[in-house]
């Protein structure tokens, strides 16, 4: 078991190792980079700075060779890939993620300046998820065949069929003061007077603010985790271990609860492990509707904008949660299932 798992915090070098790199590649040979759209912009404004003049004479749009050559320098292209993708690795174990093109600040003040967002739609579709849908699928179980069961199944799995930022835009409409009730604000992450307001009026404007993006954010995640408890339940209310238990005259909330559940959130509480990963959580179209500045729209607009530094940056950071998320997932499965051997 312990050489199992020295093998896997092994195998996250290389794994990690191959991820940056094919990232670092793709973003280095994609057309339209940092330095196209810095010749764009200068052709643009000569463009205008000719067009305002009326009868001015033509103006001569190449850049000069020795312009080229000091933007290449700062963007570092006047190296090969494989100099640079060694020089931004080593910045990397130095824990040096590099400057913003965009914004020229430090990659990580403008991750970290993105945190919040993301760690209160994880944290909160985290716990929603269990503290819901685990419930759910066990009555589901309990009562299959019943018009619960029938009925639940077609709210959950109506709602896994509606994308979340559609879900989100009929919310605003309805609840957002568009053409019905004006009970939920129409965007952002926090009420413009925040700083002024006391711990319990934070409190409820946080939550009056969010309400409808968790709400968006966790609508698709129901079903999974619904129809995965309840199958598992069903399936260990099949066993011999279950019918014994019958037998020997326990009640049926004892069997189900204390005997069947226990096994079947084995294959549940594995998901544990990807808890650290919620850190980066996020999705650009929700966060677009909602105008709501997270993580999943900071890494689409850093992928549109050519802003390769923090584009990397998010790469490494989620990639190292994702692997050591693998890992501690399989800890926990050992855990709570003490059958599992691994080799």
């Amino acid at each position: 078991m312990t050489a199992y798992f020295i093998r896997r915090f092994l195998l996250v070098i290389p794994t990690f190792l191959g991820i940056t790199l094919a990232v670092f590649l793709i973003m280095q040979f994609v057309p339209g980079g940092p330095i196209e759209r810095q010749i764009m912009s200068y052709q643009m404004a000569l463009a205008q700075e000719g067009g305002a003049g009326g009868n001015a004479l033509r103006l001569d749009s190449n850049i000069p060779e020795a312009a080229m050559e000091e933007m290449k320098r700062y963007y570092g292209f006047d190296k090969p890939v494989h100099i640079r993708y060694a020089q931004w690795l080593w910045n990397v174990l130095q824990l040096n993620l590099g400057r913003s093109y965009i914004y020229q600040e430090p990659v990580w003040d403008v991750i970290k300046s993105r945190f919040p967002v993301s760690i209160f739609l994880g944290l909160t579709g985290f716990l929603l998820s269990y503290l819901v849908c685990v419930p759910l699928g066990v009555f589901k179980a309990i009562r299959h065949g019943s018009r619960f069961d029938f009925t639940s199944s077609f709210i959950v799995f109506l709602g896994y069929s509606i994308p979340g930022w559609a879900l989100g835009t009929a919310l605003l409409v309805v609840l957002g003061g568009g053409s019905f009730w004006d009970l939920f604000p129409l965007g952002g992450f926090r009420p413009i007077q925040w700083e002024f307001l006391n711990f319990g009026q934070k409190i409820v404007a946080q939550l009056h603010h969010m309400f409808l993006p968790v709400v968006c954010y966790m609508i698709g995640s129901f079903a999974t985790l619904t129809i995965l408890t309840k199958n598992s339940l069903m399936e260990n209310l099949g066993q011999d271990y279950v019918r014994t238990a019958f037998a020997k005259g326990l009640s049926e909330r004892r069997v189900i609860f204390l005997h069947a559940l226990r096994n079947s959130l084995i294959p549940i509480v594995t998901g544990l492990g990807h808890f650290f990963s919620l850190i980066l959580a996020g999705s650009f179209l929700i966060e677009k509707v909602f105008n709501i500045d997270g993580m999943g729209y900071l890494g689409y607009t850093s992928i549109l904008q050519r802003d390769y530094p923090v584009a990397l940056g998010i790469v490494v950071i989620s990639s190292l949660l994702m692997l050591m998320g693998n890992i501690i997932s399989d800890i926990i499965y050992v855990l709570v299932d003490p059958r599992i051997r691994f080799r």
